[in-house]
């Protein structure tokens, strides 16, 4: 294998499309003075002991999520899917063009990519002003393991409602955000993870993400010997939620900060 010994991985982002607090409601999560209960959008920055800083997905919160967590250098970006949640925060790449002085690196599959340059046509104008107008961008779509640096990254397809988008394994550690089914094919990628990062949004029924039972059902399966969820809804308080939780399973939280062998 050709991954460093060490990933850390910094949660940047736990919430679902809405965010929590959600705009206009009162229920006892949004109003929760836990710090663990304020989530943004969904996203996670991975720094590998070779120096290569890397980060998955680019949300509307990208900005604030930067700032937080003193963010000052990415070296390549990885997405998951195509939808607002995952994509919005992409002008922000601007200014990590500034910071490295090169275009930046984006790593999706064929529909990403296509979705990314549908929505933002104006970057990709033959006459559009690099060097801070627009972000400046070189993507490369995934067919399959492909590496960054000295790491391995192997896309994991998995199911989000109708739509096949991509989760990631790197070394031991996998993060699966939005996702309501995983295919054998890729329960077979899963094998022997230290930690695993997957979809829980709420305890009722929704036609494109897990709920907490079925997450706990499929981390069960998986078998990682620790599991964080993640795209949590305002539905699931964090302290109370994990208190019910099986050993080695816990919500993951905006700032949680870990470190795999």
């Amino acid at each position: 294998m050709l991954h460093s010994s060490v990933v850390r991985v910094l949660f940047l982002g736990t919430g679902t499309s809405h965010g929590v607090p959600m705009i206009g409601c009162d229920c006892d999560v949004c109003r929760s003075p836990d710090p663990r209960d304020k989530r943004l959008r969904p996203s996670i920055f991975m720094a590998f002991d070779d120096g290569l800083r890397v980060l998955v997905d680019t949300t509307p919160d990208l900005r604030a999520q930067a700032l937080r967590a003193d963010i000052r250098q990415v070296d390549a970006i990885l997405f998951t899917h195509s939808h607002a949640d995952h994509l919005m925060g992409l002008d922000e790449v601007r200014r990590y063009n500034m910071l490295r002085r090169a275009p930046m690196p984006i790593y999706g599959d064929a529909k990403t990519l296509r979705e990314l340059r549908r929505t933002f046509a104006y970057v990709f104008e033959a006459n559009a002003p690099k060097g801070g107008g627009v972000p400046d961008l070189r993507l490369f779509p995934i067919e399959g393991l492909f590496c960054l640096g000295r790491q391995e990254v192997q896309p994991v397809p998995i199911r989000h409602g109708p739509w096949e988008i991509l989760g990631f394994r790197v070394g031991r550690f996998a993060y699966l955000t939005d996702c309501n089914g995983i295919p054998d094919t890729s329960l077979e990628l899963l094998t022997g993870l230290d930690c695993l990062v997957l979809d829980a949004l709420r305890h009722r029924p929704h036609p494109t993400h897990f709920t907490l039972a079925e997450a706990v059902a499929m981390a069960t399966r998986i078998g990682a010997t620790r599991t964080y969820f993640t795209h949590i809804a305002h539905e699931l308080g964090h302290a109370g939620t994990c208190a019910q939780l099986p050993a080695g399973m816990a919500l993951a939280h905006d700032g949680l900060d870990i470190e795999i062998q």
